[in-house]
């Protein structure tokens, strides 16, 4: 199963009504529309995890990450606030590069993937993905893995999405983000979004 959510309007993602903070604003992107936020208050809240039940996991998230955001950006949140959960993070230097940090936080198991080594300029556009198998979460950054790490996953059963912010509405996220997809399965590099 695949579920994509293009970002391309403010009222509704696929069949769910969003609830918006702040004002983004919706944008040209690499695959049409986009939305932009601004680091500070714009977010979109969805009330569906639509991963929970999956017994394994790809997520692809389609963004540009800017300059001048806080150093630790929660761009991309599922699950619950602080329970069983799915994140995507960016850390910005004071040099106007990021890094990728992805999180699963499962029951009793969880798994950082920092890769403070792998630097990427801001204001381009990126295509991010991560894969968990039931064993082994993975991260990339336009289909080059990145980073890897053992976990004892088990399906998320609830919860809800956050873009732009952690559900509890810390970490801002200053840029752009186009497209979503999740699948019930662990793609390979070249099964990704293009």
């Amino acid at each position: 199963m695949q579920i994509v959510w293009e970002l391309d309007n403010l009222q509704a993602l696929a069949d769910y009504r969003l609830d918006v903070t702040g004002q983004p604003t919706v944008i040209d992107g690499p695959y049409g529309k986009a939305i932009e936020f601004d680091g500070v208050q714009d977010a979109l809240f969805v009330e569906s995890n639509p991963v929970a039940g999956w017994q394994a996991l790809t997520v692809e998230v389609v963004f540009r990450p800017d300059a001048g955001g806080l150093p630790e950006q929660r761009f991309f949140h599922l699950g619950e606030v602080s329970g069983d959960r799915v994140l995507f993070e960016t850390r910005l230097t004071e040099d106007d590069q990021w890094y990728l940090d992805t999180f699963i936080s499962s029951g009793e198991s969880s798994r950082p993937l920092l890769n403070e080594s792998n630097l990427h300029p801001v204001g381009q556009w990126y295509h991010l993905a991560m894969t968990c198998d039931g064993r082994e979460e993975i991260n990339y950054v336009n289909g080059v893995k990145e980073a890897n790490g053992p976990i004892d996953f088990t399906p998320l059963t609830e919860g809800e999405t956050s873009i732009a912010v952690r559900l509890n509405r810390v970490c801002w996220f200053k840029g752009a983000i186009g497209r979503i997809r999740y699948t019930d399965s662990v793609l390979s590099p070249d099964e990704f979004m293009r």
